[in-house]
């Protein structure tokens, strides 16, 4: 009996993903664990494997960088031994959803199977009538994300058709309708960003046009709601981190014998000690709902890693728990597989506080955005030589700068003055980190 693969959901809350690539073709051999295809989540590539043993009789949904909602019929496995004439019914049925009556057809006559072209168009046809269907019932299908964002934009839901599963109105749809919506001003009207080029006198040859993936829209999405829905207030501290320096030599010179082999960074010994800040003042490692204030019993710190397709931030858990040499391996790690795609949905969801560290780039002081549903983040600016006051004497001092982006609506200033002067403190002083 044929079986059925659906596009999978492979992270809490997925609506929807991209076909990156299959990498078995129509009639090879399939066994139960073999990989299929390479799916891009909004924050990683990940694998889908095969559940069945048999032989990949078709494939209904071809690699693309066009989003394919969660549940969508891409591909179908036949039995060892089935006939392709099992195809036939995915070649002319497709599903409809409840309690929509569509006209009956007169029985055609024998065709020759349609190729996939005709299918797909065919397919198409039958969700845009789907939609209408609804429409003109009263019942509009459409994801909880969909209406919210169609209301924002003063979109109406039955005037789009559905591209999701039965006709159902995704977000897609509602961005694709906003893409098609003049956009005007009270000088000049600007529908698009080819007219935009012309309207400065250039050509299509002067720009290179890159498809946003399915991270960098999820990443464009978060931050927007962020930065619209929580009033961020920011503090600065300097710290002086001449002796912090000099502790990470004498360990690093240590660093290649131990076993196993360590290297920290300066990065580690501040994640090391917004653990041990954050134990101090619980009150920052918490998230705002509208019925009540989460606080986090344990300490799992987010750290930002810049990729190919954005930015990820993977999780180390219950830092509080564990040593810098361990801190810095897990880190590495993390960084690692971030960097190539391969994070589990479990590695980077989750967390309670953010670290950005933009200091290896020379960025002496930056304010991060909100990582939500967190409600602070830490941004490092780097390490620099600086005139600094010592008694009464003029000295020079290694400062870094460190801002605090704070959600008001669960931290309030002295809360948030109180974690960076523990974390000052702990960074100044690192011989406290371990004790």
């Amino acid at each position: 009996m044929a079986t059925e693969i659906l596009m999978p959901s492979l992270a809490a809350g997925m609506e929807e993903a991209t076909l990156m690539r299959w990498l078995k073709h129509e009639g090879d051999p399939v066994a139960k664990g073999d990989v299929l295809a390479e799916i891009e989540t909004d924050k990683a590539v990940m694998e889908m494997e095969s559940e069945v043993d048999g032989k990949l009789g078709q494939i209904l949904v071809p690699a693309s960088p066009e989003a394919v909602q969660v549940g969508t019929l891409i591909a179908v496995v036949l039995d060892e031994g089935e006939s392709t004439s099992a195809m036939d019914i995915y070649q002319t049925a497709a599903p409809q959803p409840d309690s929509v009556d569509l006209p009956a057809s007169p029985t055609p006559a024998p065709n020759p199977a349609p190729d996939k072209a005709s299918v797909q168009h065919s397919a198409s046809l039958l969700q845009t009538s789907l939609a209408q269907s609804n429409n003109s019932a009263g019942r509009i299908f459409a994801s909880p994300l969909a209406r919210r964002l169609a209301n924002q934009a003063g979109i109406t839901l039955n005037s789009l058709a559905g591209s999701g599963p039965r006709g159902r109105i995704v977000r897609l749809d509602v961005e694709r309708a906003l893409q098609q919506t003049p956009a005007a001003t009270s000088t000049v009207e600007i529908t698009s960003p080819d007219a935009a080029i012309s309207s400065q006198g250039g050509a299509d040859t002067s720009v290179k046009r890159i498809p946003n993936s399915g991270m960098r829209k999820t990443i464009a999405r978060r931050l927007c709601e962020s930065k619209q829905t929580i009033p961020h207030f920011y503090l600065t501290v300097d710290c002086r981190v001449d002796e912090l320096l000099e502790l990470r030599s004498k360990l690093n010179a240590n660093g290649s014998q131990a076993k196993p082999a360590y290297k920290l960074s300066v990065n580690d010994f501040i994640v090391f000690a917004a653990a041990r800040a954050l134990r101090r003042v619980p009150e920052v490692n918490a998230s705002w709902t509208e019925a009540e204030v989460i606080r986090y019993l344990d300490v799992d710190i987010s750290v930002a890693v810049a990729t190919e397709s954005g930015l990820i931030t993977p999780v180390v858990r219950e830092v509080d728990r564990k040593g810098l040499a361990e801190i810095a391996t897990e880190v590495r790690s993390l960084a690692d597989r971030a960097r190539a795609g391969k994070l589990a949905p479990s590695e980077y969801q989750g967390g309670g506080f953010t670290i950005s560290n933009l200091g290896m780039y020379g960025i002496r002081e930056f304010s991060a955005i909100i990582n939500p549903p967190q409600s602070a983040i830490l941004a490092v600016g780097a390490v620099e030589k600086r005139p600094v006051v010592v008694g009464d004497q003029l000295a020079v001092g290694s400062m870094m700068p460190l801002t605090l982006s704070a959600d008001h609506r669960v931290i309030d200033g002295s809360v948030g003055a109180r974690f960076l002067s523990e974390l000052k403190g702990l960074l100044e002083e690192p011989l406290n980190l371990l004790v």
